[in-house]
């Protein structure tokens, strides 16, 4: 038997392959399949079932690619409803896998359908569990996301308080914990960066598991939820009902464009310019009204929590080389209408004597300077509780998360400073305002790491101003 963990950072996303003499699983596999099919292949195995532990919202699974290609069926758990072929399993059915088996452990209130995994060796003894977004390392899954008829995100929690006592919290301590997810998800609040644990272990350090009762858990569970990004419920929708294949998606973006081309379909289809070099690269020069999120970012959740529309067409300006993969990263989280690339990048466009476009980046200590001679207004756009954390005195809070919230507040003819944690988020939030027509707006290099070494006067959590 063999289990690996493929973990995907920039979605902290982990998808499953196991495998057990000449038949293999898979659990919760990303859109990009072939790297599952090619692993089979090498191993000499055929892929058996692909397991889905609920219909994920933070991104789009490639079970149904996944399916077509290796024939395996799909398997939810009870209650779910798809739009395609799956076989939706009973409670407590079982599944051989070589000389394992995987027994369906039906746990809802994540969602309705969520399921977890039960993996048991040639044995029969309980080696592992794949948790989905039941159970993570350090929280459980938020029960916001998928609430029916009447149900309240409380009676969610309170199925999902009874779904892991019932059905988790009863098997061996040595059990090995596997959840579809690590710190960086917007699925839970309080993820380890740990991926994987016992569950004894979780039974002593995590919060919610230590809950002395129902109703201190579903007032803890509750508590301090963020909205969900606007992108979730489309996701799940996605996987509800099925996709293109992603060389499909592949045909229709890698579509290389001279800037005349590029520019010409732009105006045509009313696309987005979507530019993903690194934020201070993009600052010293950028095609006009184009929006930088960084590939080497938290790109694919960025864009779906910013860009509202899945079907809206994008045009790419990437490093060279990095066109197919930030068409793969988009379609992960379900944006595959890519219509294009510019051929040569930002340096053909430069070449070929177009129009471009900057934003003022300062340093700290340059920001620093500027506002003990004027009153500046400066924009925050960390998490709220980052902000809450620690922050300057005079600055607002703007997290970038609902910028389309609270972009019509700004005041196209003032000037605005913007910093998040380190540069990556004030240059994306930077790039949408100057987009949207503000065209005083500045970046402020190193973000708060490196405003909080400028001796401006801070608020910390303990509400008392410093200086250091």
């Amino acid at each position: 038997m063999k289990i690996e963990q493929i973990y995907t950072g920039c979605l902290a996303e982990a998808a499953y392959y196991i495998t057990s003499g000449k038949e293999a699983a898979i659990i919760d596999p990303l859109r990009e399949v072939d790297p599952y099919l090619e692993k089979a292949r090498k191993d000499g195995v055929e892929i058996k079932y692909i397991f889905e532990t609920h219909f994920h919202a933070d991104f789009v699974s490639g079970h149904v690619e996944l399916s077509d290609r290796s024939g395996a069926p799909i398997v939810y758990g009870p209650t779910a409803v798809t739009g395609f072929a799956a076989h939706i399993a009973a409670d407590s059915e079982v599944f051989r896998i070589g000389d394992c088996t995987i027994e369906v452990l039906h746990t809802p209130g994540h969602t309705p359908e969520s399921t977890t995994y039960l993996l048991r060796d040639a044995q029969g003894r309980p080696h592992c569990i794949f948790t989905g977004d039941t159970l993570f390392i350090g929280d459980v899954g938020r029960p916001d996301l998928a609430q029916q008829g009447e149900l309240t995100e409380k009676d969610m929690a309170g199925n999902l308080y009874d779904s892991l006592h019932a059905k988790i919290l009863s098997l061996p301590d040595d059990v090995i914990v596997y959840p579809a997810h690590g710190a960086g998800s917007a699925c839970g609040k309080n993820m380890s960066k740990e991926t994987f644990d016992t569950l004894g272990n979780q039974k002593k350090v995590n919060y919610a598991l230590r809950a002395e009762s129902r109703e201190q858990f579903i007032r803890e569970v509750t508590e301090g939820i963020l909205p969900p990004p606007q992108y979730f419920a489309k996701n799940a929708s996605i996987n509800k009902t099925g996709y293109d294949s992603l060389q499909d998606v592949f045909a229709k973006g890698l579509q290389p464009l001279n800037p005349a081309d590029f520019e010409q379909r732009a105006n045509a289809v009313g696309a987005l310019v979507l530019d993903t070099r690194d934020p201070q690269v993009f600052a010293a020069g950028f095609i006009p009204r184009s929006i930088n999120i960084g590939l080497n970012g938290q790109f694919a959740p960025w864009v779906g929590a910013l860009i509202t529309d899945l079907r809206q067409p994008l045009l790419l300006v990437t490093d060279e080389g990095r066109e197919e993969e930030t068409i793969t990263r988009l379609a992960r989280v379900g944006y595959d209408n890519t219509v294009g690339y510019l051929e040569g990048g930002f340096a053909a466009w430069v070449v070929a004597g177009k129009q471009t476009d900057a934003i003022e980046s300062v340093s700290a200590e340059a920001f620093a300077g500027r506002s003990v001679s004027e009153e500046l207004l400066a924009l925050d756009v960390r998490k709220p509780g980052e902000y809450d954390a620690s922050h300057l005195d005079f600055t607002q809070s703007r997290p970038l998360d609902y910028l389309n919230d609270w972009m019509p507040e700004i005041d196209k003819r003032k000037t605005y400073y913007i910093h998040c944690a380190g540069g990556y988020r004030s240059m994306i939030a930077a790039s949408i305002l100057r987009s949207r027509g503000v065209e005083n707006v500045i970046d402020v290099a190193g973000g708060y790491a490196a405003l909080k070494n400028t001796g401006l006067p801070r608020v910390e959590a303990s509400c008392q101003a410093t200086g250091s």
